[in-house]
């Protein structure tokens, strides 16, 4: 049983708005520890006590997901900045370094003075619904405490 400490193997396949956006179907399980905050928290909270062989329909809204989408973090830049860049289009992604260090943004507006970009995760302000397989469970690693 999926519990704290618990290494969790398992398939999944992630719609948003009823579109596949990820899957690990056809490929390796997804792994992480429980309680860990490996995944999102409401995905979490929702496998917590699960077993190997269990398969769940998990909806997970924004808050306990991605966050709400954020107008502040939308932010227009001189297009200048990005001369280098001669294939920019409206859903490029960008990578850079600002005062809070490394950013990636999406691309959602162009005009010849600005590039607009959400700083936003691109998943938030969404209701994710994820198709869940248990496939494996391992119980938390024991921590050997050695005498000083």
């Amino acid at each position: 049983m999926i519990e704290g400490g618990s290494i969790v193997k398992m398939h999944y396949t992630l719609k948003v708005d009823g579109a596949v956006v990820d899957s690990s179907a056809g490929g390796e399980p997804l792994e992480f520890i429980q309680g860990e905050g490996q995944i999102i928290p409401g995905l979490e909270r929702e496998l917590a006590s699960a077993n190997p062989g269990d398969k769940k329909i998990v909806t997970v809204g924004p808050e306990q997901g991605y966050g709400e989408a954020r107008a502040e973090l939308v932010q227009k830049v001189p297009r200048e900045a990005f001369s280098q860049l001669k294939d920019l289009t409206v859903g490029s992604v960008v990578r850079g370094e600002g005062p809070g260090g490394v950013f990636q943004a999406s691309v959602t507006e162009l005009t010849e003075a600005e590039v607009t970009l959400d700083l936003n995760h691109p998943l938030a302000g969404k209701t994710l619904v994820f198709d869940v397989e248990v496939v494996g469970v391992a119980a938390a690693p024991s921590k050997l405490i050695l005498p000083p």
